[in-house]
């Protein structure tokens, strides 16, 4: 029996200035204060990550930031460390996802160096991974996914990765409209979760939430969350509209 909390976790991307994020989370607080059986976590930029904070604060809806710096501190122009999210209230943090794979050539060592600089500071990682549409043409999603796993925890041990999150988002999907079968997703989820026992363990892969993330939106959701292996869906444009979120939040 799956006994995993539902995760619905909202990316805003480079949307939104702080008026408009404040007036956003505001409404969404409004449509969906009363869910108590999912967590929800939004990620707003970084410019708006401490006013959010503030309206958040004893919300059911948690902070998250897009992404994070490996360093603690120093001359890195342009970065942000564990400790400034910390302050602006996060709980969450989104590593790896493919827009910083792909735009800014992020690599799987350096997502490696980010997942254990959040763990340190005592954040919860959302690990990201998924395929190209030539990559699955191909035939090779369960190879590159392997391989992301793989070097994104290098040198963790089970006890690290009791909070971590995985996300899969197939690339193919991601703002396209184009959104996995029920079925594609429920294959590709499974995998992965046979994928973290054998290399951590049976507890872990029983309890670690895995999320899909590609073009989820209120009318695929209840199809989508009655997979098995599916606990939670990472969601970026339908989040941007309280209203639509609120309805991928309460799609039970």
């Amino acid at each position: 029996m799956n006994k995993r909390i539902p995760f619905i976790a909202g990316n805003w991307k480079m949307y939104k200035d702080c008026n408009q994020a404040v007036e956003t989370i505001k409404t969404l607080l409004e449509l969906a204060f009363e869910v108590e059986d999912a967590d929800i976590m939004i990620a707003p930029s970084f410019t708006s990550l401490y006013p959010v904070g503030k309206i958040l604060k004893d919300s059911n809806v948690k902070l998250g930031a897009q992404s994070i710096c490996y360093q603690k501190e120093g001359a890195f122009t342009g970065e942000i460390s564990a400790s400034m999210l910390l302050s602006c209230g996060c709980l969450y943090v989104i590593i790896g996802h493919s827009e910083r794979r792909e735009i800014f050539n992020e690599t799987d060592e350096n997502i490696n160096k980010k997942i254990n600089a959040a763990i340190n500071a005592g954040l919860i990682p959302i690990l990201c991974i998924g395929e190209s549409e030539a990559q699955r043409d191909a035939g090779d999603t369960f190879k590159i996914l392997d391989k992301q796993i793989e070097l994104g925890l290098k040198d963790f041990f089970t006890e690290d990765l009791n909070n971590l999150i995985i996300a899969y988002e197939p690339i193919w999907a991601i703002g396209t409209g184009k959104t996995a079968t029920d079925e594609q997703a429920q294959e590709v989820h499974k995998f992965i979760r046979e994928e973290i026992e054998a290399k951590f363990g049976k507890s872990l892969a029983e309890s670690i939430r895995i999320l899909y993330g590609g073009s989820v939106k209120p009318a695929n959701i209840k199809q989508l969350m009655d997979m098995p292996d599916i606990d939670g869906t990472l969601v970026g444009g339908a989040s941007l509209d309280a209203k639509t979120f609120s309805e991928i939040i309460k799609y039970k």
